[in-house]
């Protein structure tokens, strides 16, 4: 059967809030710099957002990010992810599928709010984010359907998803349908918290072969294979999937696949604004490579051009035509 997307995607519908700040803000507001926090009210976000600086709105969440690096690098995709029937929904829903993307989900009517990551950008460029799940996380598995995941030649699953029951359920569902349809899976990890969470659960998934392509960073290699050694946990892992990808910040990343081993530099950037979706739009330049049937090192490349695009500025989405820039440095 021929497919209508290169890649179909399941995350949190995320309106991120992006601010200025310190680092004595950080520290009073008990946050730890660079990392991610989850907040469990709307009320808390509520009081946060109160106590930041001006912020700006820009649509996001890990997949969707994702799905928009590799809209302008001009694959066709599809999203599917949940929203609320309010102002940030419209605001996220608007914003993916002016990309072009295939989202499709209803809208849930009552309930929690659309989801918001409130973030704070550091004079360093790093991100402190603090994430309102909300309604991303009440994913129903009636909102995964056959058309939909048949018609990707891949299924890209987004880690923080599988904290929730109900979409843990819902990705569960979407696996059981692109096997059915011989269709890729790719699992990203997301973090080290959901890794520590659901680490048992992925080796069940991947030693089962429900996942070709594994997208992780040192920290979260580290905490699958739970060893601080990440040359070996990188090598380890590897022999357990088909493909694994793995970045290490500034010093570039690497794939393997089977007996093929490729590593590149991180592209080089006149100053990092902010790192916000870095890891997102490296795998969207990288799934883009693979889709082009591109070789594992042209498709890291692709990727480390699209992350240092993207942490040129501030917000998770593209701002330079990311399609011309990987044309011209790729040559």
């Amino acid at each position: 059967m021929t497919t209508s997307y290169d890649v179909v995607a399941i995350g949190n519908a995320i309106v991120d809030i992006l601010a200025q700040a310190d680092d004595q803000f950080i520290t009073d507001q008990g946050m730890t710099k660079g990392s991610m926090q989850l907040i469990f009210s709307p009320e808390d976000a509520d009081a946060l957002y109160a106590k930041m600086g001006p912020g700006q709105e820009v649509s996001g969440g890990s997949a969707a990010n994702t799905i928009a690096g590799l809209a302008a690098l001009g694959q066709p995709c599809g999203f599917i992810g949940q929203v609320a029937d309010d102002q940030l929904g419209k605001v996220f829903a608007h914003d993916i599928q002016s990309l072009g993307v295939h989202f499709a989900t209803p809208a849930l009517d009552g309930g929690d709010p659309t989801a918001r990551c409130l973030i704070l950008i550091t004079p360093d460029g790093q991100r402190t984010m603090n994430t309102f799940l909300g309604a991303a996380q009440f994913l129903p598995e009636s909102a995964v359907d056959a058309a939909t995941i048949e018609a990707g030649a891949i299924l890209y699953l987004e880690g923080y998803l599988w904290n929730a029951d109900q979409s843990r359920d819902a990705m569960k569902r979407a696996i059981g349908m692109a096997r059915a349809a011989g269709r890729k899976v790719a699992l990203t990890l997301s973090d080290t918290f959901v890794v520590e969470g659901h680490r048992d659960a992925f080796f069940e998934l991947i030693d089962a072969g429900q996942i070709d392509l594994l997208f992780a960073n040192d920290s979260e290699v580290k905490a699958m294979m739970q060893t601080d050694d990440i040359a070996s946990a990188v090598t380890d892992l590897s022999k357990r999937l088909p493909v694994l990808v793995c970045t290490h910040g500034a010093a570039g990343a690497e794939a393997h696949s089977g007996d093929e081993h490729a590593r590149v530099h991180a592209e080089p950037v006149a100053a990092v604004v902010d790192t916000t979706g870095a890891g997102d739009l490296f795998a969207a330049g990288f799934l883009a490579g693979q889709a082009q049937g591109r070789d594992l090192e042209t498709s890291l490349r692709m990727g480390a051009i699209c992350a240092a695009e993207c942490i040129s500025h501030i917000g998770p989405r593209p701002i330079a035509d990311l399609k011309t820039l990987v044309a011209d440095k790729l040559g």
